[in-house]
């Protein structure tokens, strides 16, 4: 591993697009769980879906490939990404209502 990245960041994402009622929400968790992320993802009132996962950056990388195409019925047309230090406030991935 590279001594000048930090073994574990912060992904905050905003997923627009038709994401809303086609279970995107349900796959995220799946993939992030299967990449050992902790942190959740959520519906937003504007009809867009929030995302916040800390890991390792190569995780978090694949975790962001997969926001930008969704699953089969999901359609994205944005994603807005900002990265920061992790806080390690998250125990595992989960969804928020």
């Amino acid at each position: 591993m590279d001594e000048r990245q930090p073994a574990h960041v912060r992904l905050h994402a905003i997923v627009h697009g038709r994401v809303q009622g086609v279970s995107f929400r349900y796959y995220t968790l799946n993939r992030a769980r299967e990449l050992g992320l902790a942190g959740y993802v959520r519906n937003r009132g504007d009809g867009s879906v929030e995302v916040v996962a800390e890991g390792a950056p190569s995780d978090l990388d694949q975790l962001l490939s997969f926001l930008r195409s969704g699953p089969r019925p999901a359609f994205v047309t944005e994603v807005e990404a900002s990265w920061t230090a992790a806080t390690g406030g998250f125990s595992r991935f989960e969804v928020r209502y």
